[in-house]
């Protein structure tokens, strides 16, 4: 007995599609920021174009890591302690709400012991893990992807009307 799942079928037809599509689509404009770009494709909804046919694709991506502060013991702490104190407080407040006499007292104790537990536990973590680093990164950070640029792309049979209407447009000094 052979047994036909429609689903599996769909979802190669589907993903073929998209392969397919993606090789012969054209850019139509490129930017150098996201908002720019996102404008342009609202632009196109605006002016009932099938938006279902574009892709904003980001360019040269790069990581850069910003580095916002020097690490040290108290706010290896505090940052363990933060990151303590908010799921001990979402834990105890959950379980405090399954005291069926009185559930708002339980639930505002209960998150209030979860906020300190989770908070002792969390700081104590962040001294662990500052501690097994040996000095050798002092600095706290955060990364991000960042594009250079974000081109706006479409299916090559829709590409004229889509230039067509993105013409129309009121410049905000974005497009190139």
């Amino acid at each position: 007995m052979t047994t036909h799942h429609a689903g599996a079928d769909t979802h190669a037809d589907t993903s073929g599609h998209i392969a397919q599509s993606a090789s012969q689509r054209r850019t139509i404009a490129s930017f150098t920021n996201y908002r720019d770009a996102e404008r342009a494709v609202d632009h196109l909804a605006d002016n009932k174009f099938p938006v279902g046919r574009t892709a904003i694709i980001g360019v040269d991506v790069r990581m850069v890591e910003q580095v916002v502060g020097r690490m040290n013991w108290g706010r290896a702490l505090l940052n363990g302690a933060t990151a303590g104190a908010v799921p001990g407080l979402l834990f105890g407040w959950i379980f405090g709400l399954f005291d069926l006499i009185n559930p708002l007292v339980a639930a505002f104790t209960l998150a209030l012991y979860g906020l300190v537990f989770g908070a002792l536990i969390g700081a104590v973590m962040g001294a662990v893990f500052y501690a097994l680093q040996h000095g050798r990164r002092d600095f706290s950070s955060v990364t991000m992807m960042v594009p250079s640029r974000y081109d706006l792309v479409v299916d090559e049979e829709v590409a004229g009307e889509a230039q067509r209407l993105l013409a129309g447009m009121t410049p905000t000094g974005g497009a190139s």
